[in-house]
């Protein structure tokens, strides 16, 4: 764990791309220059074609086919489109082999997009605000994985981690047995090194907090941080590195909603939905 922290303290800050993206955003997300906006995205071939990618991707359930990133910046959102930026900046600095979880790197992009995906289609109905800044979090938050991928790579461990981890019923648990923290709470230090929105962390922070903090985490924990964690909780129990939108997996996460009060058949007609477009690929 502290060679782990270590080491993201070390990191260099993201790319030029996302820095001008952070600065577009300092003055709050409803201040956003939407036209700046459009030109940043525009001035990065790469970047442009990789987020029409991802926004005509099946699981997002848009009916007809973005072909600009105007476009893609107003059906999407300001918040949204942050997140997806932030996503392929972090994709392109923590270059690592994600093998190590039993997916490749193609496959593990495609469960963070079907993450992200799930979220923006349960929770359009539940809170249109708070989809907007959650389908951005459920895009990028299993990057605390990439980092201990990274960091596996070089050491002793990597195959005690990797039959470990493909033998373990519970990730996080595993997770902090062999860590001595989550890769979500490792997400949360990351996200804060490279000053991103600070609710981000806060949220993955409230998800799996060191045995040290809990009491205390549950005394101030704020209550849309609280909502916002159980959001997030039920969509990595829906879609996993172990189970991807089984009929398991959207039980027990349905079963997530009914606690927060929220309607789980709602949910579950759309975990469905994603998931026969997820077998027709």
């Amino acid at each position: 764990f502290e060679s782990l922290v270590k080491n993201i303290d070390k990191m260099p800050q993201l790319s030029n791309v996302a820095k001008v993206m952070q600065s577009l955003y300092s003055s709050g997300i409803d201040n956003v220059d939407m036209k700046k906006l459009v030109r940043m995205i525009e001035s990065d071939v790469m970047l442009t074609a990789n987020i029409l990618k991802i926004i005509n991707s099946p699981f997002y359930g848009f009916k007809n086919k973005i072909y600009s990133v105007s476009q893609a910046v107003t059906l999407f959102g300001a918040r949204k489109i942050y997140g997806l930026v932030i996503h392929f900046a972090m994709s392109d600095h923590l270059k690592v082999d994600t093998a190590i979880y039993g997916f490749n790197n193609t496959q593990f992009n495609e469960m963070c997009i079907l993450q992200s995906s799930l979220m923006m289609q349960w929770y359009a109905r539940v809170n249109l605000r708070d989809m907007h800044i959650l389908t951005s979090l459920a895009l990028i938050m299993e990057t605390g994985k990439l980092i201990v991928s990274k960091e596996l790579y070089g050491s002793d461990y990597l195959e005690v981690y990797r039959e470990g981890f493909l033998a373990c019923e519970n990730i996080q648990e595993y997770e902090k047995e062999f860590l001595g923290i989550s890769s979500y709470y490792l997400s949360a230090i990351l996200f804060s090194h490279w000053n991103l929105e600070p609710l981000y962390a806060e949220v993955l922070k409230e998800l799996d907090p060191p045995e040290v903090n809990k009491v205390q985490d549950q005394v101030d924990t704020d209550f849309i941080v609280k909502q916002y964690s159980d959001a997030i909780d039920i969509i990595r129990t829906a879609i996993n590195l172990k189970e991807v939108l089984t009929d398991q997996s959207i039980k027990k996460a349905s079963i997530k909603v009914q606690k927060m009060g929220l309607d789980n058949e709602h949910f579950e007609v759309v975990a469905l939905r994603i998931k026969k477009k997820y077998e027709e690929q």
